[in-house]
C-alpha cells in the first residue's frame, strides 16, 4: 500500500481524538470545579532508509539522513488543574477551594474519591453530602436540626448557631488532601478523580496550612475552560483534519492516473 495514505489516516485517527477531548471540553464548560484537558500528540517511529553520519565514500559521511515517518499519534490527555473563576452563591453549603486541594467523597464501595466541586447539601440525617449522587463528605459533619445558621470558616472549622443560643457550637472540621501529581488522578465521572500509581498519596491537612487552599462560603469554584480558546482550537483541529484529507484525496488522484497510464 502507498505508505502516505497510511500516514493521513494516523494524522486523521489523531485530530478526532482531538476534537473528542475539546468537545468534552465544550461541554462541560458550565460544570462546577471542572478541569480541562488537552490531548498530547506524539511522532511516530521512522523509517531509516540512509542513517545521519553513515558512510558514503571512503572519506565522507553522509551529513543528514534519509528517514520517513510513519505518522502522528494521541499518546495522553492532561488534565489541568488551573484553578477557575470564582462564583458567589446564597447557599452556606457551596464551598470553593481558593487553591490547591480537593474535597474527599466517601464513595459507595468504601474508596475515598476527591473533588473540587462544592456543591453540597444535608440528606434526611443532616449530615453534608454531595448535591449530585448524595456521597458523604469526609470527615462526616452532621449539622442538627435546630441549626439556625451554618458557618464554615477559611481553616474549614465548621459551626453552627443553635435556635435559642447566642453563641455559635463547633460541629466538625472539612480537611482537604492534595497530591504531588494531580494530572495523574483518575477521572471517573460526578466530577470525582481516584488516585493512581502516578498521583502520588494523598496529603491531609486542614485548609490554608502547609500550601493547601483555604475554604470560602457561599462560593463555588467555575469550570477553568475557556470557551474561546476552544473553539480556536478546534478550528485549527478541524482545518488539519481537512488537510490530511486532501493527502488521501491526492494520493488517490495520483493511484489513480497512474493506473489509466499504465
Amino acid at each position: 500500500m502507498y505508505p502516505a495514505l497510511w500516514v493521513s489516516k494516523t494524522g486523521l485517527d489523531a485530530q478526532q481524538a482531538n476534537i473528542s477531548t475539546i468537545s468534552n471540553n465544550l461541554a462541560n464548560a458550565s460544570t462546577i470545579g471542572f478541569k480541562k484537558s488537552r490531548a498530547v500528540f506524539e511522532d511516530l517511529f521512522y523509517q531509516n532508509i540512509n542513517q545521519p553520519g553513515g558512510q558514503s565514500s571512503q572519506n565522507t559521511k553522509l551529513p543528514s539522513g534519509l528517514m520517513l515517518g510513519a505518522g502522528a499519534k494521541v499518546v495522553a490527555t492532561q488534565r489541568i488543574h488551573s484553578n477557575g473563576n470564582a462564583q458567589t452563591t446564597d447557599n452556606a453549603l457551596d464551598l470553593m477551594i481558593e487553591g490547591d486541594g480537593f474535597f474527599q467523597i466517601l464513595l459507595p464501595d468504601g474508596n475515598m474519591g476527591y473533588q473540587r466541586n462544592g456543591q453540597f447539601n444535608l440528606n434526611d440525617e443532616g449530615v453534608i453530602v454531595t448535591i449530585g449522587a448524595g456521597y458523604l463528605l469526609e470527615p462526616e459533619i452532621a449539622v442538627p436540626p435546630d441549626a439556625v445558621q451554618v458557618t464554615i470558616g477559611t481553616d474549614g472549622e465548621v459551626s453552627a448557631r443553635l435556635r435559642g443560643q447566642a453563641t455559635n457550637v463547633v460541629l466538625g472540621q472539612i480537611t482537604v488532601v492534595d497530591f504531588i501529581n494531580p494530572a495523574g488522578l483518575e477521572p471517573i465521572g460526578q466530577n470525582l478523580y481516584l488516585p493512581t500509581g502516578v498521583s502520588g498519596h494523598p496529603q491531609e491537612g486542614i485548609p490554608s496550612l502547609d500550601g493547601l487552599g483555604s475554604i470560602r462560603q457561599s462560593m463555588l469554584e467555575t469550570s477553568n475552560v475557556n470557551v474561546t480558546e476552544e473553539l480556536v482550537n478546534m478550528i485549527e483541529a478541524q482545518r488539519i483534519y481537512e488537510m490530511n484529507s486532501k493527502v488521501i484525496s491526492s494520493v488517490d488522484q495520483m493511484l489513480s492516473y497512474v493506473n489509466q497510464k499504465l
